[in-house]
């Protein structure tokens, strides 16, 4: 009888600590996401913004990746773009149509101010307009959008699905850092495009 009891605890513990332990998925992700860290991509997960079409392909829905490079004594114009088709887009609604051609209003800045009802800033440029992803194809599919603003790049881009086997059934995690190498590479060569546009 002691044999039992002791069987059935031992069981209960090991089932305890499987229970607690990260599925393949999670530690797959975790794995991404560390190695971004340390390339200093600042990943992070947020709410899908309402400007990017997420899950279902519908506008701020779900969650996505959101990886961040910080360019010291960099000035980037404040910009967004999406995927279409391959290529970058500046994101529709956050052009302005008017014949000022120096600035944009943005309402949530308006918003986001007390003293003043009209805030302006830089208009949206166009240097990125109809410019491929050219990302390694492990990543490429899963990119929805790009933001810029001061001295950050940002890129939103489904990261689960690069790890998980049925959107990604190339994954190898050798390749996690060459991958995001790449990544980083070009949301630098972009800034430097842009950063030309302001200066010019």
């Amino acid at each position: 009888m002691g044999t039992l009891i002791g069987v059935i605890i031992v069981l209960f513990v090991l089932g305890s600590m499987m229970a607690l332990k990260p599925n393949g998925i999670d530690q797959r992700l975790d794995k991404l996401r560390m190695t971004a860290r340390r390339l200093q991509l600042n990943p992070k997960l947020v709410a899908c913004p309402d400007w990017i079409k997420g899950r279902d392909n519908e506008y701020g829905r779900g969650m996505l990746g959101q990886y961040c490079l910080i360019l010291e004594e960099t000035k980037l114009p404040h910009t967004r773009y999406q995927v279409i088709d391959g290529q970058w887009r500046p994101d529709s609604s956050f052009v302005d149509t008017s014949d000022d051609a120096k600035t944009l209003h943005i309402p949530s800045a308006i918003r986001s101010t007390q003293s003043s009802n009209n805030v302006t800033v830089k208009k949206t440029d166009f240097s990125l307009d109809k410019a491929p992803l050219e990302l390694p194809v492990s990543i490429e599919p899963f990119v929805k959008g790009l933001m810029t603003k001061a001295n950050s790049i940002i890129i939103y881009w489904e990261d689960i699905a690069y790890v998980r086997p049925n959107s990604n059934p190339t994954y190898h995690q050798q390749r996690i850092e060459a991958d995001l190498l790449v990544l980083k590479a070009n949301l630098e060569k972009w800034a430097i495009q842009m950063q030309k546009e302001v200066k010019g």
